[in-house]
């Protein structure tokens, strides 16, 4: 299981590509570096390209086409949330030279629309394999659905990518009619599907509280009404046997203090956000009922 922390690390992680000179000069002979590329620690993307072997399949592809992840790729590379990673999305800078194909270095780039390229220059390092946060953050907003982007917002904002100050510089970079998204941006969310969901359960009006701490219980992605806990699972951290009867436990001593816990996956959330609103919205009309 990764750990927040982990995933704050990698969020701030920034892959670079060097050059042949790069490489002599941090001490690699002609022969090292051979052996390098022979036994797969070094990449060769392009001409005077060179990657760590370790490096993810995008960035490598980014590297072969001539330019540097953007946008929602390089979001999803610094494990920011993204609902629909779809198409590779790369920027060039405008007098960039012809762009190669992000699988085999020796040809072109086909113009099937496999590839989004980003015709800009956000001014991140010559030798930095994703745009700068900011800027890369501001262009991811535009290429999603309004939902989908204040989840990505939100998930920068918890990993560190960006902070509170930068949101400013991110709105910015964007045309005024984006400005509405501001107020529904909420950093503490620690998941995208918690901020899908805590955006769907907004046409209920009543409040809904993010990561509340709920005494004998523990902490709980959102409450709504003061007594509706809303649990957003994932696979990653709900498949195991142990992890789920750790949840029945803690819906246990949730019903025990006076909640109702409603519990959703990440899918539904994707597929079917009605199924979640209409749920919470049939225990507060129960709960009116009740109390008249």
């Amino acid at each position: 299981m990764v750990t927040s922390t982990e995933r704050r690390a990698k969020a701030r992680r920034v892959p670079r590509a060097e050059s042949y000179a790069d490489l002599r000069a941090r001490g690699l002979g002609r022969r090292g570096i051979r052996r390098a590329l022979e036994h797969g620690l070094l990449v060769r993307a392009r001409r005077d390209v060179y990657l760590s072997g370790g490096e993810s399949t995008a960035v490598q592809q980014a590297g072969r086409i001539g330019g540097r992840l953007d946008c929602i790729s390089a979001m999803v590379e610094r494990g920011v949330f993204v609902r629909c990673a779809g198409h590779l999305h790369i920027q060039v800078p405008a007098n960039g030279g012809r762009l190669g194909s992000p699988d085999e270095r020796r040809r072109p780039l086909a113009s099937d629309g496999a590839v989004v390229v980003h015709w800009r220059d956000d001014g991140a390092d010559a030798a930095a394999m994703l745009s700068d946060p900011v800027a890369g953050l501001a262009q991811a907003v535009r290429c999603q659905s309004p939902r989908d982007a204040v989840a990505t917002i939100d998930s920068a904002l918890f990993l560190g990518v960006v902070d509170e100050c930068d949101l400013d510089a991110v709105f910015a970079l964007l045309p005024d009619r984006y400005a509405v998204l501001r107020p529904l941006v909420d950093g503490r969310a620690e998941s995208g599907p918690e901020t899908l969901a805590r955006l769907a359960l907004r046409v209920l009006g009543r409040p809904v509280d993010v990561q509340v701490r709920i005494s004998g219980v523990g902490r709980v992605d959102l409450v709504v009404d003061g007594w509706i806990v809303v649990e957003c699972d994932s696979r990653e951290f709900h498949t195991r046997w142990e992890a789920q009867v750790e949840d029945r436990r803690r819906d246990l001593a949730l019903a025990r203090c006076g909640y109702a816990c409603v519990r959703v996956t990440a899918r539904m959330l994707f597929d079917e956000p009605w199924r979640l609103v209409e749920a919470v919205r049939g225990l507060l009309e129960c709960g009116a009922l009740r109390q008249g």
